[in-house]
């Protein structure tokens, strides 16, 4: 008879509800100490920008994409046609956006390699970032000889 006083009755015995019940207490507890604490928060540190092109991009009729600064519409780089796939994928979703906003070709993109070593790309026309370290090394590195292409070109 003992047992049968310890089961409720939907047949879960009250210590493992209690369990449950504590589980989902102690969870909560640590999610709002974690938010309002700040524990266990990852923060990029703060940077500011160490290098910035101002950057227009033109397409060939081979498929090439010259690569020109903004101010003085020097040629930087010259993307050979079917190379840099990411530079391009990155680029037409730059000019997808535009054609979406009806924005023009005019406005220039920003390259800004930051002083913590990110590099990123900005659309200023339509506020649209993306910051090219979270594609990998080998991706960021396709944007980042544009700096060193830059200064041998002066």
């Amino acid at each position: 008879m003992s047992h049968a006083a310890q089961l409720p009755s939907n047949g879960i015995p009250r210590g493992i509800l209690m369990g449950a019940g504590a589980l989902v207490v102690f969870a909560l507890a640590i999610t709002l100490f974690g938010r309002t604490s700040g524990v266990g928060d990852v923060h990029m540190p703060a940077a500011t920008p160490y290098q910035v092109l101002h950057l227009k991009f033109f397409d060939g009729a081979d498929g090439s994409v010259a690569i020109r600064n903004a101010g003085d519409g020097g040629l930087i780089y010259m993307i050979p046609p079917g190379t840099n796939g990411f530079t391009r994928s990155a680029l037409r979703g730059f000019a997808r956006e535009r054609r979406r906003d009806g924005v023009d070709e005019a406005p220039p993109f920003t390259l800004t390699r930051w002083t913590n070593g990110t590099l990123s790309l900005q659309d200023e026309a339509t506020g649209r970032r993306i910051d090219l370290d979270a594609f990998g090394p080998t991706q960021a590195e396709a944007f980042a000889r544009l700096f060193s292409a830059q200064e041998t070109v002066k």
